[in-house]
């Protein structure tokens, strides 16, 4: 008797348990998972890429992949990646794509695919108050240090152009703006919304020189791996769309109103 009760008692079990399995299972079959689109991206150049008190990633390039995110139907995943890693992670497809403030060059499309430029901008110099500095010329000086960030668009420049100057290399914007504060540097060279932020945060020690000194604009676009031609082509329709429907307009309103003010007041054309 115990032993027949033993097997039934087996027998229920196994049969609750494997209709407990088949329940769960046509759960998860039931359930829809979103896409995702990993956007890689360095959240140390506010009011573009950022994060929060919280650590939740904010700024016009966030705001601009989730709104692509939602033109593509995919759910925005964004990998906050050091700059000297982002392009090696998307060759590596660790990210789908990067927003970043990224340049548009010769060099990183080699390894690299871009989509169409969404935004333009230029270097612009934040000098030492006390440095003398008026534009790019007074730069190029034997005596004079220049301070920039490693692998940017400035660096790049510095080497090429400014040949007598001393290049001081970075791994970080805020260190060369320190340099610059403390008298260490007489100019950092970068983009100008990143020349005025930090003049604006710094007006007793430094002067912005927001007027371009270039031939030609430098224009950011989103990189994408070289395979991913497809979505290069979705990525390009919807730049498209967003400077149409006043998606960028929008951004700009949100995030740059003040700095828009002082680029039109000045007479300079703005990123978008």
């Amino acid at each position: 008797m115990k032993k027949l009760f033993s097997i039934l008692f087996v027998s229920i079990i196994s049969i609750f348990l494997t209709a407990c399995d088949n329940k769960t299972e046509s759960k998860t079959t039931n359930v829809q998972t979103k896409e995702v689109l990993t956007v890689g991206m360095e959240l140390a150049y506010p009011p573009f890429e950022m994060s929060d008190k919280d650590g939740v990633p904010q700024g016009v390039s966030v705001d601009f992949a989730k709104a692509l995110g939602d033109y593509l139907g995919k759910e925005v995943v964004i990998e906050n990646t050091a700059w000297s890693g982002l392009i090696p992670s998307l060759k590596t497809s660790k990210i789908d794509l990067i927003i970043s403030s990224m340049t548009i060059t010769e060099e990183r499309k080699k390894s690299i695919n871009f989509s169409i430029p969404y935004a333009q901008s230029s270097l612009a110099i934040l000098a030492n108050k006390n440095s003398g500095i008026k534009d790019i010329k007074d730069l190029d000086v034997k005596g004079k240090k220049i301070a920039v960030k490693k692998g940017s668009t400035g660096h790049l420049y510095a080497i090429k152009n400014l040949k007598n100057a001393e290049v001081l290399i970075f791994d970080k914007e805020n260190a060369c703006v320190l340099e610059v504060v403390q008298a260490k540097a007489d100019g950092f060279l970068y983009d100008q919304l990143t020349i005025y932020k930090n003049h604006a945060q710094h007006k007793d020690t430094t002067v912005a020189l927001l007027k371009p000194f270039q031939k030609d604009y430098e224009y950011w676009g989103v990189a994408l791996n070289k395979k991913d031609v497809e979505l290069q082509k979705q990525v390009n329709e919807f730049i498209k769309k967003a400077k149409a429907d006043g998606t960028f307009d929008k951004l700009a309103h949100k995030h740059l109103k003040d700095a828009k003010a002082t680029f039109d007041s000045l007479n300079i054309p703005f990123f978008f």
